[in-house]
């Protein structure tokens, strides 16, 4: 069996003029990055504003098992298969970051036949858009221990800076560090720490922002820590937005590439969904929507995480109306979710089966809950059983859900027209999507909202700290904004252990950061970290490049 980076590098792409000629670009919207990879221009947007939105198709999933459920494969496999049905089709995707590259994760450029490509430089430096983020992160971590340096004449409280320097690895060692140290040359002593990249605010701003300008002033606004008065000190106090914007000037541009079918993709920003908004760029997204028929997007992990975060942060700020949202399941996720042990997913188990089907009917209903109508995609295993695959069929017509196999791993878009059928026939009935709560409210009010209805809690519980925060923001008058929850992956609780659909249980919010750039509130809940670690044995211990430059062992 070939691995995804053999097929990938057994393919025939276009030229990445070429893959721009299918929606309508010439050269002259590019910045070329070799022949496979091409910045677009923003006058693109600019020049089709008035042009109708395409339909937007959501991707999403139940909660994933820890090796993930190929749920990007299926994003690509299902763009893939509309443009097999004589649509315009537009892929929008997330940018891998190189923590979970080398780490356990994997990539983000899908697997099998339904890939993105050139996949090795899309899993690595890419265009170089998260060194981009690492850069003016950083840049605005040197001002502000400058500053101090210099006099402070902010008076900021070297005690309460909230803005954390980043780096793009999984590397537990700096969560905790100290800066300053080695007397007065080196500035003042003080605690600090690492974030991965895709956890900064910067990462979330260049998502969120409608124009150069836009991020420029949502860099601004970004609350970098408090004076010795208590007072808040923004960004724009220590004048560097202007140079951090200088830094982005390219990064803000969706990057094209294609799939292995020549399907046009476009790639931009990366914030992971467990610890941050988790959906591609609203630039990528809204250019596509102008440039296709059907825009497919995704957002990450579960429809309790990404897909919640897409529809109340992305789509508000985005002015996005998704026409159909896709739920990915396997059926080896779902005898997961029913205490099936690993070693035996592979084994037929209805019964198991049974037991964990739960976590896909409560995430059907928290689709529902947004006034949008979802289409569940079995990726299907070598292991599925008739029985089991029946089973899942008939639960979901006895609740009116539109289900369908796919195989797009192994057969490309061919092995998604199902799918494809599916979705074009949800998306001509498609409403208007409405988000779950109004931003409005308190901030514990639309939190409880989020732990109620999505993720079936019954209380949230609050640490002095998280308590003392939600003041803090409240008395700034900036709490107005949407909630954007930092919570495990593994299950809809704030416990990975608890799998299936567990109902009654208390969510701990730990810590409460007001992300005021990017325009949302951060709720750290369990043990979730914004800097992971490396397994025992990394991903990294697999690869290598040979003297002609050929890689192997990535994926």
């Amino acid at each position: 069996m070939k691995t995804d980076i053999q097929i990938a590098q057994e393919s025939t792409m276009l030229h990445i003029r070429d893959v721009a000629a299918q929606l309508g670009l010439t050269e002259d919207d590019l910045d070329l990055y070799g022949k496979h990879k091409a910045k677009v221009s923003l006058d693109v947007l600019k020049a089709h504003e008035g042009d109708e939105d395409a339909k937007l198709i959501l991707v999403t999933a139940i909660n994933p098992t820890p090796a993930g459920e190929g749920k990007s494969t299926v994003t690509v496999g299902l763009g893939q298969a509309l443009n097999r049905l004589g649509k315009k089709a537009v892929i929008a995707l997330r940018e891998p970051s190189l923590g979970p590259v080398f780490g356990v994760k994997g990539g983000a450029a899908g697997g099998g036949y339904a890939q993105v490509v050139p996949m090795e430089d899309i899993n690595l430096h890419f265009t170089g858009d998260m060194h981009a983020i690492t850069a003016t992160n950083n840049l605005l971590c040197a001002a502000i221990d400058n500053h101090i340096h210099q006099g402070n004449a902010l008076s900021i409280d070297v005690r309460r800076i909230l803005f954390k320097r980043v780096m793009d690895m999984n590397d537990r060692a700096l969560r905790q560090v100290n800066v300053g140290l080695g007397g007065k040359p080196n500035g003042f002593p003080r605690e600090d720490g690492f974030m991965i990249t895709v956890a900064s605010e910067i990462m979330a701003i260049l998502c969120l922002s409608t124009s150069l300008e836009d991020l420029k002033a949502r860099m601004g606004e970004i609350l970098i820590g408090y004076n010795l008065a208590g007072g808040p000190v923004f960004c724009k106090d220590l004048e560097i937005q202007g140079a951090m914007a200088l830094l982005m000037k390219d990064a803000i541009k969706p990057n094209l590439v294609q799939t292995l079918e020549n399907t046009p993709a476009l790639i931009h920003g990366g914030p992971f969904a467990n610890i941050a908004h988790g959906c591609n760029s609203i630039l990528a997204t809204r250019t596509a929507l102008k440039l296709g028929d059907y825009v497919v997007t995704e957002a990450g992990f579960g429809a309790d995480l990404g897909a919640e975060k897409f529809l109340d942060i992305k789509c508000r700020f985005g002015g996005l109306n998704p026409s159909a949202v896709v739920i990915v399941a396997t059926v080896r996720a779902l005898k997961h979710h029913g205490g099936v042990a690993k070693a035996d997913l592979g084994t037929p188990d209805v019964e198991g089966l049974k037991k964990g089907i739960v976590n896909l009917e409560k995430q059907i209903a928290n689709i529902r809950k947004f006034n949008l109508e979802p289409v569940v995609a079995i990726n299907r295993f070598v292991t599925d059983s008739p029985e089991e695959l029946a089973f899942i069929q008939a639960f979901l017509e006895e609740r009116k859900v539109g289900v369908a196999l796919t195989e797009v791993w192994a057969k490309g878009g061919e092995g998604g027209l199902e799918l494809a059928e599916k979705v074009i026939a949800t998306a001509e009935k498609a409403g208007k999507y409405q988000p779950l709560y109004a931003v409005e409210a308190p901030i514990k009010a639309k939190v409880e909202t989020i732990v109620k209805e999505i993720y079936g809690g019954s209380s949230v519980a609050y640490s002095p700290a998280a308590e003392k925060a939600i003041k803090d923001i409240e008395a700034m008058g900036l709490d107005k904004k949407p909630i954007c929850m930092a919570k495990t992956q593994y299950s809809l609780s704030d416990n990975p252990k608890l799998l299936g659909a567990p109902t009654g249980f208390e969510v701990k919010v730990n810590e409460v950061r007001l992300s005021n750039g990017a325009g949302f509130i951060v709720c750290l809940t369990g043990d979730i970290m914004t800097m992971p670690g490396l397994p025992k044995v990394p991903a990294a211990n697999r690869m290598d490049i040979d003297e002609e430059g050929n890689i192997v062992g990535l994926f």
